[in-house]
């Protein structure tokens, strides 16, 4: 499924989709399931996991300045806080709103 409409209403992501359902996913809860490289870490080949240093929140990271779309597949979120290299693939936003909350 495709975004045709994608709206930051207070502290949540509002999608609608393709297929006419919405989604609603809180700010808050997106930007702790960022998928980067800095945020979640990375692997290499051998299995040992590779991550920035934690970086403490503030209020301005849970605030969505713009988003972009990046080809045919994902959403980039730019956050207030500058932070903006989590490519969330379209399915992403549904999956962290679908999840049990864990903010």
């Amino acid at each position: 499924m495709k975004p045709t409409d994608i709206q930051i209403i207070g502290e949540e992501m509002a999608i609608k989709w393709d297929n006419g359902d919405e989604s609603f996913v809180r700010l808050a809860k997106l930007r702790k399931a960022c998928p980067c490289a800095g945020c979640k870490g990375e692997m290499d080949v051998m299995g040992n996991l590779y991550k920035g240093p934690d970086r403490p929140y503030k209020l301005s990271s849970f605030r969505i300045r713009t988003i972009k779309y990046v080809g045919g597949y994902a959403i980039q979120p730019t956050w207030e806080d500058d932070h903006s290299t989590g490519l969330f693939a379209f399915d992403s936003p549904r999956a962290v709103a679908d999840s049990p909350a864990d903010e």
